[in-house]
């Protein structure tokens, strides 16, 4: 069985919003990432952010504890699976403090 991959927003997800600065860590989701990566999973860090505030972004979660498998783009064996870098992530499972099940929207129509 292949490991879960989930991709996980940064602003407003892994830290309070507070672009282009870092927010305040949200601890909750911080360990629940960090606890998935221990049982197997495969984390890509999925955000908006480019240039040095990526880089920023980067360095503080490897300061949290998390370690990504990529940063915004997908896995090398997807790449090489589907023969490209696709600009929508594959993943699992989406870690976004801006999402919305389609269930829910269906509901909210």
């Amino acid at each position: 069985m292949s490991a879960t991959i989930i991709a996980v927003d940064f602003d407003g997800t892994l830290c309070t919003d507070m672009y282009p600065q870092i927010g305040v860590p949200r601890k909750e989701i911080i360990e629940f990432v960090k606890k998935r990566k221990a049982s197997g999973a495969k984390l890509i860090l999925w955000t908006c952010r480019s240039g040095i505030d990526l880089v920023k972004a980067t360095v503080w979660c490897i300061e949290q504890g998390i370690k990504f498998d990529a940063i915004n783009e997908n896995l090398p064996e997807n790449i090489e699976k589907y023969g490209n870098d696709t600009r929508k992530i594959y993943a699992d499972v989406y870690i976004d403090d801006k999402s919305i099940t389609p269930n829910l929207a269906v509901m909210m129509d």
